[in-house]
């Protein structure tokens, strides 16, 4: 059927469509890979404490990257992982949420939503490039909805590229359940 809709249109209009669609094919993520070390950060939670990377070892940490505070599905996610917490806490897991608002944004949300794990604000996106999330929505740089989950070593142990907010904080539940069995 796209063929069909495609070969209607004339030839430079084709070359256009095929320029437009090479041009958001080029958008690979890049970022860290299953087993190599998770890049380390330092960044400020919604108390202003920082938390970097190597305060975590030897704990599995689920680093999420979500959009915004405040919206819907980036609630949706942050309150699932907050009702899962003591699940995640007695698998010796430690959750981090990270985007690129600020401190304040965080603590506003945190308090609204009772978050009780950091939320640390990546200002400047330098974290979220790394882990392969900087993204651009309509001419705003976002992180996209991501997560790693890092094992006690410090190595990435799963990478989720495509997150449903209802469901995520149980598969994330699962998958460490698989991963700490092996």
């Amino acid at each position: 059927m796209l063929s069909v809709v495609y070969n209607h249109f004339m030839p430079t209009t084709r070359i256009l469509i095929a320029v437009i669609l090479g041009f958001f094919s080029l958008s690979v993520v890049a970022g860290p890979e299953l087993g190599q070390p998770a890049p380390g950060f330092s960044m400020p939670d919604q108390y202003m404490k920082t938390h970097s990377l190597e305060q975590y070892l030897g704990k599995w940490v689920v680093v999420y990257f979500y959009p915004r505070d405040d919206t819907p599905g980036c609630t949706t996610e942050a309150c699932n992982f907050r009702d899962d917490i003591f699940k995640l806490r007695a698998m010796n897991a430690e959750v981090l949420g990270v985007s690129l608002d600020s401190t304040e944004s965080h603590a506003r949300f945190a308090e609204k939503y009772g978050l009780p794990f950091p939320l640390l604000s990546d200002a400047a996106g330098e974290t979220a490039e790394q882990y392969g999330c900087l993204t651009d929505w309509k001419g705003t740089k976002i992180a996209a909805r991501h997560t790693f989950i890092i094992d006690p070593g410090g190595n990435i142990a799963k990478i989720y590229r495509k997150v449903d907010p209802e469901t995520h904080s149980a598969q994330v539940i699962a998958d460490l359940t698989s991963l700490q069995a092996d």
